[in-house]
């Protein structure tokens, strides 16, 4: 039994189709769990709540976290710490491995032109001090040998029918609409953007990967360096459609968020956009050498093709 904690977002509703390519026992839980494939279980519960948490890692062998809490500073505050102990103790007392789909905000400022496994973490923002402290009570346990456990980072992604995608929301989204694509910080900086059927392809292959256990990795992401106006102009050649971009700054960006909630809190993380981004996935592709990692080009036309889902 492989169980998907969170089963109902981006990543995890792609991670239950590619399991089935490692088991043929896939469990997704959260807070209304649906089925992805026929043979899927499907349990409800919630991950603040300890019982509900060990019910649904019980029989596991390997425990997948790929939840996504609502993006506010307060709940992230009073739920994550919460939800990875209880997922870390469930995972102890049934003996599961876990694998924890993380993202890139603990990492200092300056490491962000250039992020590696390796870059520092001294995250600059609320949000990151959060995710730094959850990564680190997971390490704490793997490194005291009390959990078996790997953390798998995706830069900022992109996909076909992703709505949490700031991409997909406030380039393509836009341009469908024959708006400017809005663009957050400085349109001529490097953007990495992570494919997200190749990080659920990936997050099921170190999961199944016993070597790959008790250490972080970055996962597989295109070398190109694209533009914040190299990503309009893909989106809008491909859609045919006028090329407008339009540029947020952070000062624009803090009044937005006078009237709109989600703006509001990306204020703090905007030292990301002001620079180059550049997210190295070198680690993950040394090691599996044979992963084919989709061209963002391939990926824009993959996005257009499927539509509004």
């Amino acid at each position: 039994m492989q169980t998907i904690l969170g089963g109902g977002g981006a990543i995890g509703k792609l991670l239950a189709k590619e399991l089935l390519g490692y088991t043929n026992q896939v469990r997704i839980f959260g807070r209304s769990p649906k089925k992805v494939n026929d043979s899927d279980e499907v349990m409800p519960g919630d991950l603040t709540n300890m019982h509900d948490v060990s019910k649904a890692v019980k029989g596991s062998e390997v425990v997948y976290l790929v939840a996504g809490l609502p993006y506010k500073l307060t709940v992230w505050q009073s739920q994550w710490p919460l939800v990875m102990q209880h997922v870390i103790e469930g995972c102890k007392q049934h003996k599961a491995r876990l694998v924890f789909f993380d993202n890139i905000y603990m990492y200092d400022a300056s490491a962000v032109p250039h992020l590696t496994e390796n870059s520092a973490i001294n995250p600059p923002s609320k949000k990151g001090k959060i995710r730094a402290a959850i990564a680190q009570q997971l390490l704490d346990e793997t490194n005291a040998g009390r959990l078996t456990a790997l953390i798998a980072r995706a830069a900022d992604f992109y996909g076909p029918g992703i709505s949490t995608s700031v991409l997909n929301e406030t380039v393509y989204k836009n341009l469908l609409k024959n708006k400017a694509a809005f663009w957050m910080g400085d349109k001529s900086k490097i953007h990495s953007y992570t494919y997200t059927p190749d990080a659920a392809r990936a997050t099921a292959l170190l999961g199944n990967t016993p070597e790959a256990y008790n250490q972080v990795w970055h996962l597989p992401t295109s070398k190109e360096k694209w533009t914040g106006q190299q990503w309009v102009h893909a989106f809008a050649t491909e859609m045919n459609k006028k090329e407008k971009i339009f540029g947020v700054s952070k000062g624009l960006t803090k009044i937005m968020g006078i009237f709109n909630p989600l703006m509001k809190e990306m204020v703090e993380m905007f030292y990301q956009n002001n620079q180059d981004y550049y997210f190295d996935s070198s680690k993950f592709m040394a090691r599996f050498p044979d992963f084919k990692t989709t061209a963002y080009q391939d990926g824009v036309k993959e996005i257009v093709k499927a539509g509004i889902q």
